[in-house]
């Protein structure tokens, strides 16, 4: 190719328009202010306001096990100014419990940043030494279990102990409109345990009001300034575990630069952010930033399995195949 030929050719290919935000980006956390998701949320924002060149601005707008903020996100114009974040399984599962109809993971563009892991933690007063205790109790006393709904991580952290244990537990879950709120009522003697995301209940346990007994995690889970979290495959050998992605969601619709804008922020400086990586290995997350088919591609294991436990706990009111999630077959 000549050196003519390759000018011409570069002339007549498409730029890659880039997008100039000219207004405040609002990204609606639908859970209450203080939890997981607000949390990483509050991280990244600075990180993409730099970029883009716009105000970030975290909106919290909590209810209906996340599903009210969502939807919102959902019905504001799709012009790129408005995104959402969650747990990405929360985000494709809505459809199957009914919350929000008619949605799945192909309403969004997936940007990753961490994975999060549950954990079981009691009240600093409580009597139980261990797991084995704690799960003792919940089969025959009346523990109460604080987390951010039926949907939350805590939640479906909840419903996996009691179908892994095999047998009635009388554990009742109490819920509250964050992961937050859960904590600091397990952290106050309101409810006997929590089983919500790591990172909301760190600061607990380190300030010695809450005891972390176990990780829902086939491996010990590490978190600086606390002792190892032993795995709760140590009581529940046979407990299936997948990582819990967390993210931003863009709903799809918006101008093809907005994806291709954010595209290159999230490689460039999400993908390298200190910030998020010291926030990952304070709280006890995994830094684990992705975007696109590959977020995709990591997110399917851990909405896979939310959707079709549903299924088999009898929560569901949508088949997962209607939203194109295939459960294994038993």
């Amino acid at each position: 190719m000549t050196a003519i030929t390759a000018a011409v050719s570069l002339l007549a290919a498409p730029a890659m328009a880039e997008w100039k935000p000219d207004k405040p980006i609002n990204i609606i956390v639908p859970w209450s202010a203080g939890g997981s998701t607000d949390q990483v949320t509050r991280v990244v924002a600075p990180i993409l306001e730099e970029a883009l060149g716009t105000p970030v601005v975290v909106v919290n707008q909590p209810g209906a096990s996340g599903s009210i903020g969502t939807k919102a996100a959902l019905d504001a114009p799709r012009d790129g100014y408005t995104w959402t974040a969650n747990a990405i399984a929360n985000n494709a599962t809505y459809a199957v419990t009914g919350l929000i109809e008619d949605t799945s993971i192909d309403d969004y563009h997936i940007y990753l940043h961490v994975a999060n892991v549950p954990v079981v933690s009691v009240n600093a007063d409580a009597p139980y030494a261990d797991f084995g205790e704690l799960l003792e109790a919940m089969k025959s006393g009346d523990v109460t279990v604080g987390t951010a709904g039926v949907n939350s991580s805590g939640g479906m952290a909840l419903a996996a102990i009691k179908e892994a244990a095999g047998e009635e537990l009388a554990a009742r879950m109490v819920a509250y409109d964050g992961g937050n709120p859960a904590v600091l009522a397990a952290a106050s003697g309101e409810v006997v345990a929590t089983t919500q995301l790591a990172v909301e209940q760190t600061e607990m346990i380190k300030a010695g009001k809450l005891r972390a007994l176990a990780v829902l995690s086939d491996q010990p889970l590490v978190v600086e300034g606390i002792e190892e979290i032993p795995p709760i495959t140590n009581w529940l050998s046979d407990m299936p575990t997948a990582p819990d992605y967390f993210g931003v969601f863009i709903p799809a619709g918006a101008p093809q630069e907005v994806y291709n804008t954010v595209d290159a922020v999230w490689k460039d400086k999400v993908m390298n952010s200190d910030a998020l990586k010291s926030y990952a290995t304070e709280r006890g997350a995994v830094f684990a930033p992705s975007y696109g088919d590959q977020a995709r591609e990591r997110a399917m294991p851990v909405v896979i399995a939310e959707a079709c436990a549903r299924v088999s706990r009898g929560e569901a009111v949508v088949d997962p195949s209607e939203i194109g999630i295939t459960c294994p077959a038993e």
